[in-house]
């Protein structure tokens, strides 16, 4: 089972939903950064439960310990391991031996034979919050390099955001007023009736350095593709804004020098070209399905093969989407560390 992502900046993450705790390893994150507890749990903050009328009532403060890799404040170059304990467990409300439609259950099964049925075990959204932890030491590194990565939600079912404005703030990370009021009357519908909703997230990223990605298998919109697409609830990325009815003339970046810089007059290629950043913005947008675990009945089997209805119970977000902002920010932050990294052996002449 694949629990590392990186290559020279890794990230391992463990624990399961209804286990002692989830937490992740990092390791390759240079030494001197300002790192603790403090400056890691504004990031786990703004994905844990409990902290809307949108999201599960599961209580997890989410507090942070960091176990190595930080002295005086700052990183010493070794492994550092984050731990996130686990103290609202209900294991009591699942149903070991129902599948429940939209979870991997079933998958789980047919590949290893066996599986931890607590709320999903690996499979849940609660492993997210190793990832956010990691991410947050990754952000943290770039940070010092100018790198800024902001996220939001770009839409919840048929409601999308218009005017972007980030002064506002409100339970379901959509900075636009009038787009957020028309997705609570939704959500609230929706939810009333024991159904869920998905929406997409859209990223921005700005102060990449030229030069970070890898030619061929690891473009640098590749590897965010794939770090986005490990996000359980994300079902599609799209990278840039291509739309099908634009032309090449249309799309493609024109190039201008001004005082002997290069620039360009738009950036439709979302900051990337032949998998390698040119210093523009980067974004992209992810889709997010609906929560799987709803009130509503629905059709399925048990692990005999007997035809059941699933009622799921416990403790469900109506709509994932505002808490996986946090996690897309994540991910986006550990690409990054670990590319920038990486290309530092691009070139020997920078070593001259």
């Amino acid at each position: 089972m694949s629990s590392t992502f990186g290559k020279m900046f890794s990230v391992t993450t463990w624990g399961e939903s209804h286990g002692v705790a989830v937490g992740a390893v990092v390791d390759g994150c240079p030494a001197g950064v300002a790192l603790s507890e403090s400056s890691v749990q504004p990031f786990l903050d703004r994905r844990k439960p409990g902290g809307s009328p949108f999201a599960s009532g599961r209580k997890e403060e989410d507090k942070v310990q960091i176990l190595s890799g930080v002295f005086e404040g700052k990183t010493t170059g070794t492994p550092i391991s984050l731990i996130i304990y686990n103290n609202d467990v209900r294991p009591q409300d699942y149903n070991k031996t129902a599948y429940r439609p939209g979870h991997a259950d079933y998958t789980y099964d047919l590949k290893y034979g066996f599986r931890d049925y607590r709320g999903g075990g690996r499979a849940s959204g609660r492993e997210t919050a190793a990832r956010v932890a990691a991410g947050a030491v990754a952000r943290l590194f770039l940070a010092e390099l100018g790198v800024d990565i902001q996220a939001y939600t770009h839409s919840i079912g048929d409601v999308e955001v218009e005017n972007v404005d980030f002064s506002i703030k409100n339970d379901l990370n959509m900075p636009d007023e009038k787009a957020y009021l028309r997705a609570v009357e939704l959500v609230e519908k929706v939810a009333g009736a024991g159904d869920s909703l998905g929406g997409k997230i859209f990223c921005r990223i700005t102060g990449v350095p030229d030069g970070v990605g890898e030619p061929v298998f690891d473009k640098l919109e590749a590897v965010l593709a794939h770090a986005m697409l490990s996000i359980g609830a994300v079902k599609s990325f799209e990278f840039g804004d291509w739309e099908n009815k634009m032309t090449g003339s249309e799309y493609n970046d024109w190039l201008y020098s001004e005082n002997g810089v290069i620039k360009k007059k738009s950036n439709h290629a979302g900051g990337i070209y032949g998998g390698i950043s040119d210093g523009s913005e980067i974004y992209f947008k992810v889709a997010v399905k609906p929560t799987p675990s709803i009130a509503l009945p629905q059709a399925s089997v048990d692990t005999d093969g007997n035809n059941i209805v699933v009622e799921t119970k416990g403790r469900h977000d109506p709509l994932i989407v505002p808490r996986a902002v946090a996690v897309v920010e994540a991910m986006a932050g550990i690409v990054l560390a670990d590319l920038v990294l990486v290309g530092l052996s691009a070139n020997v002449c920078q070593f001259r």
